[in-house]
């Protein structure tokens, strides 16, 4: 796309906003800018973010940019003040939403003839619907399994012939542990996940486990859903739907953008939504902007796997620790199972970190303490800083059927 049409559309957004939005026309008229500032896609920095407390704030529908009787569906996310945050969609936006699946599926390698089993949640989490509409843009079969139920889910994969599952990384990691005991044989040949921050090294613990292709697919419920981006069999970066959003990585800190190739926060802006267009939306998730062209042939934006968010970051003395820098040290060590928990506390007013992780296999007392020192010494060597650790046997803790929880605060 040329700088051109992409600043063309960017002013389009831009005076839709001003001119329907009253949030948005008073941020403008505070920063001193109007559409008609829109002149080069560099230009859009001049412009106001939008955060998700914003949504909540204009709930539930101060930020939609069309009549309310416009609007087909209503999904919604669960906010920390007992209102969820709620995002509308016209028809045109589902079908775009739709379509925006139905590509990121091609894109995986996702063909007519698979049966797709979708074990996202289904209602006012977008995961389900959105999966499942993309699912049958494309033309494959369609097992709206929903999450949860795990031996229902076994059950509809081994009788139905399930060849693409589509999770949470973790909810898969729990299926591999039933389908292993169980000595199952399934037809499963690919995997899309996501919903969640995940590591390379559950990404191959996944594959092998499982024998599947897995693929990392990327989406907010505040912008649309999941499809916003996925990756190829490559596995170099995540394709962004280039027509639908328009992505910035910048300084978490200073909310300056960053140039190609650095790593910040990611900042999306919608493109041709008409229900609740959403403009430089300040997603929390930390990536950054690949440069170059994936070797799959495919043109256009790449971003790097979502490395965390800026708000689970935990500051371990000094130090920076993101969950998913923990994942990716305990993968190094073979006889970990990578179910896991991370316990904050806080002592003296600095954070202390316990990880607590399951072993792989029943231990003897030195195995145990073995694989316990070989655990410690990896978490130190990729963080920098010493955190305790604590290591548990098979099936002590807790499993999960859509998003894991990764962090405990204990006193």
């Amino acid at each position: 796309m040329t700088a051109e049409s992409r600043t063309s559309q960017l002013r389009t957004l831009i005076e839709k906003l001003y001119d329907r939005v009253p949030l948005y026309r008073s941020r403008m008229k505070a920063l001193g800018v109007t559409p008609g500032d829109m002149k080069s896609p560099e230009d859009l920095s001049l412009f106001p973010f939008t955060v998700k407390q914003d949504l909540r704030d204009a709930y539930p529908y101060g930020l939609l940019a069309c009549d309310r009787t416009e609007l087909a569906r209503l999904h919604a996310s669960s906010g920390t003040t007992g209102k969820p945050t709620v995002v509308g969609y016209t028809r045109k936006d589902l079908d775009a939403w739709a379509g925006a699946v139905r590509d990121c599926m091609k894109t995986a390698g996702i063909r007519s003839d698979d049966i797709v089993q979708v074990a996202f949640g289904y209602g006012l989490f977008t995961g389900g619907l959105g999966i499942h509409d993309g699912a049958e843009a494309l033309g494959a079969t369609v097992i709206p399994a929903s999450g949860g139920f795990s031996e229902r889910q076994l059950l509809l994969m081994k009788d139905l012939g399930t060849t693409v599952i589509a999770c949470t990384p973790s909810y898969a990691l729990h299926l591999a542990d039933l389908i292993e005991e169980r000595g199952l044989k399934l037809n499963l040949r690919l995997g899309i996940f996501g919903a969640e921050p995940w590591s390379e090294e559950l990404r191959r613990k996944i594959e092998r486990r499982l024998g599947i292709t897995a693929v990392d697919i990327y989406g907010l419920s505040e912008v649309m859903g999941p499809g916003v981006a996925i990756e190829c069999p490559r596995h170099e970066g995540l394709h962004l739907q280039d027509d639908l959003f328009h992505a910035e990585i910048i300084d978490p800190e200073t909310g300056t953008p960053l140039p190609e190739g650095e790593e910040g926060e990611l900042v999306l802006t919608t493109l041709g939504k008409e229900g609740m267009p959403l403009l430089r939306y300040r997603t929390r998730d930390i990536t950054r902007i690949l440069p170059g062209r994936c070797s799959c042939g495919r043109e256009g934006t790449r971003i790097a796997r979502i490395r965390g968010r800026s708000d689970d970051m935990l500051i371990i003395r000094g130090v920076n620790v993101y969950p998913s820098q923990i994942e990716t040290a305990l993968g190094r060590v073979e006889g970990l199972s990578l179910h896991y928990l991370l316990e904050v506390s806080d002592r003296q007013g600095l954070k202390e970190l316990t990880v607590c992780c399951e072993a792989a296999e029943r231990l003897d007392g030195d195995g145990t303490a073995l694989l316990a020192e070989r655990s410690r010494q990896e978490l130190l060597a990729l963080l920098g800083v010493r955190v305790g650790f604590r290591l548990v046997g098979p099936g002590s803790l807790s499993r999960s059927e859509g998003k894991a929880v990764r962090i405990r605060n204990v006193a």
